[in-house]
């Protein structure tokens, strides 16, 4: 499904026409062209303030005769560009036809070196501990703008540090340039008026109001929108330099709203995920519980190695026995929305192999009408997808007790999920053997006769379709921890005859021709925003959070 394209309107950058999309502003317009005009205040989610002055620029239109209407030409034939005397805000100030902007002019220069000798009268020169160095827009802003030296004499003001204004955020008020932008988060976002400046002047300062605390689950997007060192994350505070930090895109796990999410690691140990922008799916936002997520990877219940009944065995010992319990009569497949779409496939096709039936498990919860959805895994709709089952009724895990209670099972291949959760009894999974592969200890892997032990999202590359049935990428952060195994090898090692490659790039290739969702489509340019899948054959199937997510993304 193709994306609307916006109207075009010729503008007049620096002396150049440029085709930009109408009715945005010209800080947008600019960066659509690659121009960059700076500014501290304006935040494309949140509404325009005007405060910081950074982003002034000319801004003039072509003149016309006011008796004739007629154009006013310049002796070369040219229109004549009637200039506003003074600067104008960028961020305020909407394109229009044949609009002419100057962002380097002697005027512009000046003013954002004023602009910038203010911010700085009474900010610390404290870079070289400050936790937004590296990524601070003052900071870089300065360089670039700044005229490198300042003719105030008089000593800074001295305001609170390190306060804390919630239970995951610090606010530093000496390092506060006052853009605002955290205060209009909470009040346009949160739908919250939890921060507001107070005091005066030079002493004005940005406090929660009273009886008011920065909780919630979304608190830490104040640090992410904050464009120096004033709000800093408690978790990331002073943990590494940002340049240290490689960064991987990936999508947020915590339900099937597919938060856009960035994954900051070095040398193979994540220290924090961040919001990646995405105007169809989640905007600039994503909750603090999805932050944490990564946490899981070093978790005390964390499984690694292989397990044949209470022995540890390797890799091929117990693939072995997995498979001899697989052949030894019809097995079930109890698969999971939290695996991605190439797993779900290839676990179609190794129970295929084995002629046992697929069963899907469901995860549900309240959703907090924002950014996290009922259905609490990434990925339940990649199983209609994939193929992996028709619907969700008849792949039911009730079904499959009852089949265990028939004696019809007799062996239970679990994918990464507690039995117990989805509704079977402790009896239940006693009657059968159970093949377990994940990568955390619960109730049915410490009943499982065979243990294989999976990667985190963060340890390997996959896909998952989200609510809106939106396919999107997601890549190997780090690599897998020591004992551990890339499910889709595991998946192949016990389908060898059917499975002779466990690559993704290789597995889309059969996914492109066996299901009609993806045709066409390859992984490799799979684009950063996702794509669209028509949803169309699923239409009557009832989905839990249809229309339960109460936040609108821009543009919806």
């Amino acid at each position: 499904m193709s994306e609307e394209q916006p109207n075009l309107v010729t503008i007049n950058i620096d002396g150049k026409d440029y085709q930009v999309a109408a009715k945005q502003n010209l800080v947008e317009a600019a960066k659509s062209v690659g121009i960059e005009i700076p500014h501290y205040c304006y935040h494309p989610k949140l509404e325009m303030a005007g405060t910081c002055r950074m982003c002034l620029v000319e801004i003039g239109m072509p003149m016309r005769d006011r008796a004739m209407g007629a154009p006013v030409l310049n002796e070369d034939g040219s229109p004549k560009i009637g200039w506003m005397p003074k600067p104008a805000i960028a961020c305020g100030t909407s394109v229009s036809p044949n609009l002419h902007m100057k962002t380097k002019s002697p005027m512009v220069q000046t003013s954002r070196a004023s602009v910038t000798e203010f911010l700085l009268a009474n900010h610390p020169l404290d870079c070289p501990i400050c936790d937004q160095a590296g990524e601070c827009t003052l900071q870089a802003f300065s360089a670039d703008y700044g005229n490198g030296k300042s003719r105030y004499r008089d000593a800074k003001n001295v305001k609170p540090r390190n306060k804390s204004v919630g239970p995951r955020v610090l606010i530093n008020n000496e390092r506060c340039i006052l853009c605002r932008r955290c205060v209009r988060f909470c009040r346009e976002i949160l739908k919250r008026p939890i921060l507001g400046p107070i005091q005066r002047g030079s002493m004005t300062q940005i406090d929660c109001y009273p009886g008011q605390e920065l909780d919630g689950n979304y608190s830490m997007n104040v640090v992410d929108i904050c464009p120096v060192g004033a709000l800093t994350s408690k978790d990331f505070r002073f943990k590494m330099r940002v340049w240290f930090l490689k960064q991987t895109k990936s999508i947020c796990t915590e339900s099937s709203v597919g938060v856009n999410t960035t994954v900051w690691s070095r040398e193979g140990k994540i220290y924090r995920i961040t919001p990646r922008r995405n105007d169809s799916v989640n905007d600039t936002w994503m909750s603090d519980s999805g932050r944490m997520i990564y946490k899981t990877v070093d978790d005390e219940n964390r499984l690694t190695g292989t397990r044949r009944g209470e022995s540890s065995v390797d890799f091929d010992e117990a693939i072995d026995a997995a498979r001899a319990l697989l052949s030894a009569g019809k097995p079930a497949f109890v698969a999971s929305g939290k695996m991605s779409l190439e797993e779900q496939w290839a676990l179609k096709t190794l129970a295929a192999s084995f002629g046992g039936d697929v069963y899907l498990t469901q995860t549900l919860a309240e959703n907090d009408g924002f950014l996290i959805s009922e259905d609490r895994t990434p990925n339940r709709r990649g199983a209609l997808v994939s193929g992996l089952v028709k619907d969700f009724e008849s792949a039911s895990v009730a079904k499959l007790g009852a089949a265990i209670d028939a004696g019809e099972v007799k062996t239970v291949f679990v994918c990464g999920e507690d039995l117990l959760e989805q509704g079977l009894d402790a009896k239940q999974l006693k009657k059968v053997d159970i093949i377990y592969l994940g990568t955390h200890k619960n109730a049915t892997s410490e009943e499982a006769t065979v243990v294989l032990s999976g990667r985190t999202v963060f340890e390997k590359s996959g896909s998952f379709v989200n609510q809106q049935f939106r396919l999107q990428r997601f890549d190997a952060a780090i690599p897998g921890i020591a004992g551990t195994h890339n499910e889709l090898d595991v998946i192949a090692a016990l389908a060898a005859r059917t499975i002779t490659d466990a690559s993704v790039e290789t597995i889309w290739l059969s996914m492109n021709k066996d299901c009609a969702a993806l045709a066409g489509l390859e992984f490799a340019s799979i684009p950063a925003d996702g794509v669209l899948l028509d949803a169309s054959p699923w239409a009557k199937l009832a989905f839990p959070e249809t229309g339960s997510l109460l936040y609108k993304p821009a543009g919806k």
